[in-house]
């Protein structure tokens, strides 16, 4: 009896379920309506968040792939690895702040390379001018490997003055561009006969009037064999310089004034060594050996290099990399340190 009951009341159910349904429905309806009426802020972000993902979704190609999958470029995929390059923060720093930040480097070059000299083999000024002329364009070691026989043959500018030009030449041909530099060398050695009585001069003004002669060479043969201060400006100390942010000028003249005012005069000689050297044997214009460097605290431009230090330990050249230097006759103080001496023209140099 109580099954059949039940049975009449489902099926008397069913019977009006269509109508209890539609008005369930319209109740949802009005609840809904009355929300967005009571949040319109709420219903207003949801439409701007459809609106946007539907902006911002990938769109497909013809072939039915989105666009981020199509394979980028090769400038593309450097320019993103170049943004992806973790960046030095580096603030902008007062003039005081650099005058120690630059000073703060050069005593800690001094300390790494107590022994940094002139890297050309000379033994008075005019063998020291000769071979600053010839170095241009090429190593000191290709020219230490060169002028033992020019200076064998041709020991004085009297001689060289008179030298015959051919001759020279095929001594000179090691040194690259051995035709231009001949001219400059037989043509400063008239010029030290006619003007200096075979002297070479100890002042500035007087340098720069010999052929082949600029204002680099001259503060090179002034400081190193008559012990007056000069800024050599060489393409190692001009790249060093700017990625220290000591100078943004490009121009030599322009880099030598900048760096200048920011040191003692009597400073200049030895600086000059000291960035020559570690640009050398360190801080290479293609991949510095940052992972190694001393001046890490120091450098803005910590990281453009190879910053692992057993990595960066194979890019340090000459005596801090266990190779030869490039002077055939270095300073015993070098020596001393651990140099060695570089091997004569045709033998093997052991890099």
């Amino acid at each position: 009896m109580v099954v059949r009951r039940d049975s009449a009341v489902g099926e008397q159910g069913s019977d009006t379920a269509p109508a209890e349904s539609k008005k369930a429905t319209k109740g949802a309806k009005a609840v809904k309506k009355v929300a967005a009426a009571k949040t319109p802020a709420a219903a207003k972000k949801t439409v701007q968040k459809k609106a946007v993902a539907k902006k911002t979704a990938p769109a497909k190609t013809a072939a039915g792939q989105t666009a981020s999958k199509r394979p980028a470029s090769k400038a593309a995929a450097s320019k993103k690895a170049a943004a992806e390059k973790p960046q030095v923060a580096w603030k902008p720093e007062s003039h005081t702040a650099l005058v120690r930040r630059a000073r703060g480097i050069d005593r800690e070059l001094a300390e790494v390379y107590p022994y940094a000299h002139p890297e050309l083999d000379f033994e008075n000024p005019f063998q020291l001018l000769v071979a600053t002329v010839l170095s241009a364009q090429t190593t000191d070691l290709r020219v230490n490997q060169t002028t033992p026989t020019l200076f064998a043959k041709y020991p004085t500018p009297e001689e060289l003055a008179e030298a015959n030009p051919e001759e020279v030449e095929e001594i000179l041909r090691p040194c690259g561009f051995f035709r231009a530099k001949t001219k400059s060398v037989i043509g400063l050695s008239k010029g030290l006969v006619e003007s200096f009585g075979g002297e070479v001069p100890g002042r500035l003004e007087d340098l720069v009037k010999l052929p082949g002669v600029g204002r680099k060479t001259a503060f090179v043969v002034l400081g190193n064999a008559f012990g007056r201060p000069g800024i050599t400006v060489d393409t190692h100390f001009q790249r060093l310089v700017r990625r220290w942010r000591w100078t943004a000028e490009t121009d030599p003249d322009k880099i030598e004034a900048a760096v200048g005012a920011l040191f003692p005069k009597s400073d200049w000689t030895d600086l000059s060594h000291h960035v020559i050297w570690h640009g050398r044997r360190m801080c290479h214009a293609r991949k510095p050996a940052c992972g190694v460097c001393p001046l890490a605290p120091l450098c803005p431009a910590y990281g453009e290099g190879e910053t692992d230090p057993e990595k960066a330990k194979k890019l340090l050249k000459y005596e801090k990399g266990g190779f030869p230097g490039q002077r055939l006759k270095p300073p015993q103080a070098y020596l001393d340190a651990g140099g060695r001496p570089a091997p004569p023209l045709g033998a093997a140099s052991g890099t």
